[in-house]
Parts: structure tokens; C-alpha cells; sequence
């Protein structure tokens, strides 16, 4: 069967497989890296353009070295997880000032770069050097799972080296490149998570899970945990045109990007209850105010987090005194920030 496989997926991949991406049959380690290091929890879809701009602003490591953080930052903006794209400038500084900008080319050394986990290292040494290390992504978990009817439970630690393990086992030495490219295409494709076109697979009658009707249980993936809800109050101060910002610090989400004045509890509030607030009383310092704008209530999904959220804009005649850690910014100058997507998201819809 594993024999069979490989060959079954290469044959796919040379006469079925129609799937086209900037990246795709790439060389260059280091544009393999930036189009891994997007996708990480990332569509496809999404980023393709994300990928483009990178590389056309950034065309060499050393060019991404040598760029701001906030200009990385801008170009990322709306990708979320920003942990990646700090990662990505760690990297890139280290292979330029300390590697000569000479992209590591084996998995070992590409493995102890930062923010390259097996999954990339495995992508770069396979696409980049042809090098026989197995890519075990979702598409490629759920593949195995389903022809080999495999019912591991996909989210246990346990079951991703087992899955690691049979993927490499199956890959074999002969083209690690084409082999690791197909098996991801045929999961994209072909067995989808949902409807999958199992009338067109070369592996139907060997399948495990289409002859016993298991399709649609496997993967087998244990339930998550409830996300942790979080409630967000953005103030937003207006004294003649410009809005006050900071820069966002610590370990949490949407390090070093950009938020208005930002007041978290542990529920949301209306617009007469924010103002009673020590927060909104600190930040005024008494300073008289005229209500511009109160948002909706606004909601958006992280991986572990729930984030809800409101928006309250008010009009200032003097500079509040309570505001020394936050920088003016005129308003035609916020977009030049960059911001998190849930700010974003209101500000596009206020243009």
C-alpha cells in the first residue's frame, strides 16, 4: 500500500492536479519560508496577496531585515497572529546579520530558526533542497486518516507522531518536493473536509473510510475547549483632528500594534456606564467632552478567545491630561498604523 500510495499520488499530481499558487514549484528558501509562515492559520485565499506585496516590498531576506518593525507590521496587518510576523523579523535579521543572509539547507538548522516549527522546517527543506522530510499539515492528517482509516484522535500529541511518522514512512526519497506538494493539493481538492469529491479519487476502492462509510468522522477530532470571552471598550479621543493611540506591549494578543485607549472588563458596558468608569474619569482628567459616537456591539473569533467589544468616540476642546503614555496621530494618518483587525473592521465601516 505504501508503494502504491506514492506512486498513486504522484500520478494524480502529474495528470489531475490543476491547483495554482505564486509559490508553488518555488526554489527560493526564503520565499518559501514568507509563504509558509502566511499561511500558518491562513487561507489560502487570503494569503496570496499578503505573499505577493511581502515579496515585492521585501524581494531578499536582507530587505526584510533591514525594514522597520512597523513597516512589517503594516504589511501583516489583518493576518492576526502577530507572534508570526515577529518571528519572521527575528529570523530574518538573524540569517542576514548573522548568516551573511545565506538561508540555512538542512532541517536541522533550519529547525532551530524562530518560529519554524516540524511542519515548516519540513516545507522549506523538501521545496527549497528536494531533502526527504514529510510536511503533516491538516490536509495531510486528513488524508492518511481517511485511506488508512486511521481514527487517532488528530489533537493529541500522541497521534501527530504517529501521523508524522507514516507520512514520511510513505513519502519515501525519490521526489520529496513533488510528493509533499501533491499530498497537500489532493487534501485541498480532493478529500475535503467537507464534501469531498470521493468520485474522483485514485484511492476510492482502497480507501478505508469510504468503504466503510467513515468519511465523515474522520478525522477524528476531540471537542475544544469554551473560548475564553473577553470585553473590550475602545476610547477614542478627538482634540482637533487628531485621535490618541499606543503601541501595545506584554505577552498578549496584537503585541506592538496599534489600539485607541482601551478599558477591559469582564462585561459589556453601555455608553452610560462606561463614562461612570474610574478608567474614563482617569483619562479625562475633567476635561469637558461631547459624545461623537457609540458603536454597536462588535464581536470577532480568535482561536481561543471571543473578543466583544464597543467603540466610543468623543470630541475634545483641550488635550486631557490623563493621556501622557498615548501619541496624537491626525485621523488621515491612522491608516498608515498598523492596527488590529477588529479596529480595522470599525474604522473601514465609519469611512
Amino acid at each position: 500500500m505504501s508503494i502504491f500510495f506514492a506512486e498513486g499520488l504522484l500520478e494524480w499530481n502529474r495528470k489531475s492536479n490543476r491547483r495554482e499558487m505564486p509559490w508553488k514549484g518555488e526554489k527560493d528558501p526564503y520565499k518559501i519560508w514568507i509563504s509558509e509562515i502566511i499561511l500558518q492559520q491562513t487561507r489560502v485565499e487570503q494569503g496570496w496577496a499578503y505573499y505577493e506585496r511581502f515579496i515585492s516590498n521585501f524581494p531578499t531576506v536582507d530587505h526584510l531585515a533591514q525594514a522597520t518593525e512597523d513597516q512589517v507590521f503594516k504589511l501583516w496587518e489583518g493576518l492576526g497572529y502577530y507572534t508570526r510576523c515577529r518571528n519572521l523579523i527575528a529570523t530574518a535579521r538573524f540569517i542576514s546579520h548573522a548568516r551573511g543572509g545565506r538561508f540555512p539547507d538542512t532541517y536541522e538548522e533550519i529547525s532551530k530558526l524562530k518560529g519554524i516549527g516540524p511542519y515548516t522546517a519540513a516545507a522549506i527543506s523538501s521545496f527549497a533542497f528536494n531533502l526527504p522530510h514529510a510536511v503533516v499539515d491538516g490536509n495531510v492528517i486528513r488524508v492518511l486518516s481517511r485511506v488508512f482509516g486511521i481514527d487517532a484522535p488528530v489533537n493529541e500529541g500522541s497521534s501527530r507522531k504517529l501521523f508524522s511518522n507514516l507520512a514520511n514512512e510513505l513519502m519515501g526519497l525519490h521526489n520529496p518536493a513533488a510528493y509533499n506538494q501533491a499530498i497537500m493539493d489532493f487534501g485541498a481538492t480532493v478529500c475535503k473536509p467537507k464534501s469531498p469529491e470521493c468520485g474522483n479519487c485514485p484511492f476510492r476502492e482502497e480507501c478505508k473510510a469510504f468503504n466503510l462509510q467513515l468519511v465523515n468522522k474522520l478525522p477524528n477530532k476531540q471537542k475544544k475547549p469554551a473560548k475564553k470571552k473577553r470585553y473590550f471598550h475602545y476610547l477614542i479621543i478627538d482634540h482637533n483632528g487628531e485621535l490618541y493611540l499606543k503601541k501595545r506591549k506584554g505577552k498578549d494578543i496584537w503585541q506592538n500594534l496599534f489600539e485607541f485607549c482601551l478599558y477591559e472588563s469582564d462585561m459589556l458596558l453601555e455608553a452610560e456606564e462606561f463614562v461612570k468608569t474610574e478608567f474614563f474619569r482617569t483619562k479625562l482628567e475633567n476635561t469637558p467632552y461631547y459624545i461623537v459616537h457609540v458603536s454597536p456591539a462588535r464581536k470577532q473569533q480568535l482561536t481561543h478567545q471571543e473578543l466583544n467589544g464597543r467603540f466610543f468616540r468623543i470630541q475634545v476642546k483641550t488635550k486631557p491630561q490623563g493621556l501622557d503614555e498615548y501619541i496624537p496621530v491626525a485621523e488621515n494618518d491612522i491608516s498608515k498604523l498598523a492596527l488590529p483587525r477588529f479596529i480595522l473592521s470599525y474604522l473601514h465601516e465609519k469611512v
